[in-house]
């Protein structure tokens, strides 16, 4: 035949049973504009392209969130040879096997697959001629014989028969299907309001933290008690919510349904920062990942833990943390605006020079009670300028924490970070247009609504503050040989309710006061 080409097509089969065979390139994700549709947490809009090219089939990872696997390893790219399979999002994502077919004959623009043949007296006869013949569509006036005529009629008649006899067998698979898919939806929608209630239960949490904070604040500027018994009250409340926000979570099994420890101990972190693991995005876990591998790259870590223990660093800014009711994670801000250098000078800017640990400007050091030096103005150490006096600095810096979390940041530790990074500039403008509440103000909506405006050096910090607290939390498991440097750092607290339930220690409690 003149043009014949091979063409080897690929079937393609899900483990939800779902199969399709493919003789041209085609995509594979969420979107309702996949040829292949995987609607599934875990699966990127547009997660896995398969194409073919010089008569080979090879797939590529489209910049998925959550990756691409085969074994248990993350590919991009590859080569399907006879058959591959291959897991979307990670070790338990759904499978896509992938195996080539039979060849498809082109022929002109007419295309067919090679019938399946089979030896009957010694001849070869096509079984699909057979079928054709005796029980395909035909013209009743086309002309055939008694034997062919009397085997038509003879299927007929058993098609009627199968027909009435599965009618009922339909039937009722049809009643099951509906009945499972009802309460499939149920189930859905029930989880659904389940986290829609938990969250809104996490941002009535926040709220009252808003609240505490700056009651707590009124009180140390006036100095007296008027009003302890109320702050008191508000912990109260917040406690027994808290307790029924871990109830929700522990209800949807959330922390165990789906995610790795790693994912889990960001997930805890992040929560200790604020944050609604809820309504977390997409992406995040595999960006706080990213800036993971980061810290592991370098000895950066290591060495600034082991200046901070040897020197006191640790213990005294944790409690420093944990007496404005602030998550002592916060220590490592300090390590990514210096290193836990108290000597550090930074580069300049129009506010003057930042100085020390914490690298205070000289106009927000005088704002919480740090004098600047005499040589304030010059790029150099100066043992009579506070800033360098990292006890006092380290006071401070949780004072100024604590003002930012209980105003312009709403109770959002990551707003915090990103305002203490840029807070003079347009990183603060952005957080000020945004509602003046916890549910609408947080790092998740500004990332949604202003991502593209946020500073790189911005994000960059907020990122790496919130990994090296993940790294922190369990060195160990990132293959380090020492333990969470803040352990111990500050008291346990006697009140069992302040455990999240799952094992979000005291500190969780506290990072959202």
């Amino acid at each position: 035949m003149n043009g014949e080409a091979s063409i080897p097509t690929l079937h393609v089969r899900l483990n939800d049973g779902r199969t399709y065979r493919f003789a041209r390139t085609f995509r594979v994700g969420r979107s309702a504009d996949c040829d292949v549709q995987i609607d599934n947490d875990q699966v990127s809009r547009k997660h896995l392209l398969v194409s073919m090219s010089d008569g080979h089939w090879a797939y590529s990872d489209l910049q998925s969130a959550n990756g691409v696997f085969e074994g248990g390893v993350r590919v991009t790219s590859g080569a399907i040879g006879e058959g591959i399979t291959l897991r979307l999002g990670g070790e338990d994502g759904p499978a896509v096997t992938l195996e080539v077919d039979r060849p498809v004959v082109a022929t002109g623009a007419r295309r067919f697959e090679p019938e399946e043949t089979q030896v009957v007296g010694g001849e070869t006869m096509m079984v699909a001629n057979y079928q054709q013949r005796y029980f395909g569509n035909h013209d009743p006036d086309e002309p055939a014989g008694p034997r062919t005529m009397y085997i038509r009629k003879a299927f007929q008649q058993v098609q009627k028969k199968q027909r009435r006899q599965y009618a009922w067998v339909i039937g009722a698979v049809a009643a099951v299907a509906l009945t499972a898919g009802g309460y499939a939806l149920y189930v859905h929608q029930k989880m659904k309001a389940q986290e829609k209630l938990a969250a809104d239960l996490f941002y009535y949490i926040k709220e009252t933290d808003v609240r505490i904070a700056k009651a707590e604040q009124a009180l140390a500027a006036s100095g007296g008690q008027a009003g302890q018994a109320d702050v008191q009250a508000q912990r109260a409340q917040r406690l027994a919510a808290l307790a029924k926000y871990d109830q929700f979570l522990q209800g949807l099994d959330f922390y165990g349904r789906r995610f790795t420890e790693e994912e889990r101990l960001i997930l805890r972190v992040t929560r200790m920062f604020g944050e609604c693991e809820l309504l977390m995005p997409r992406e995040y876990l595999t960006e706080v990942g990213v800036y993971i591998k980061k810290w592991k790259s370098t000895k950066r870590f290591t060495n600034a833990v082991n200046l901070a223990r040897n020197n006191g660093y640790t213990t005294r800014i944790a409690r420093e943390m944990a007496a404005k009711n602030l998550p002592e994670q916060f220590f490592y801000l300090a390590m990514q605006e210096s290193n836990f250098d108290y000597r550090a000078v930074g580069t300049p800017t129009r506010y003057g020079f930042a100085k020390g640990m914490w690298q205070f400007i000289p106009g927000t050091a005088r704002d919480f009670g740090l004098k600047p030096g005499p040589r304030y103005q010059s790029p150099s150490y100066d043992p009579d300028d506070e800033r360098f006096q990292w006890e006092k600095a380290s006071e401070a810096a949780a004072k100024y924490i604590k003002f930012i979390y209980a105003t312009d940041a709403q109770a959002s530790g990551l707003l915090v970070m990103a305002s203490y990074n840029w807070g003079q500039g347009n990183v603060l403008s952005l957080i000020k247009k945004m509602p003046d509440n916890p549910r609408d103000r947080n790092f998740w909506k500004l990332l949604e609504q202003h991502r593209g405006r946020i500073p790189k050096e911005t994000y960059d910090y907020v990122f790496s503050i919130v990994s090296a607290a993940v790294f922190g939390e369990n060195p160990r498991l990132f293959g380090f040989d020492f333990d969470n440097p803040l352990a111990g750092a500050t008291p346990p607290v006697a009140d069992a309710a302040a455990t999240s339930r799952h094992g979000v220690e005291r500190v969780v409690v506290s990072a959202s006061r």
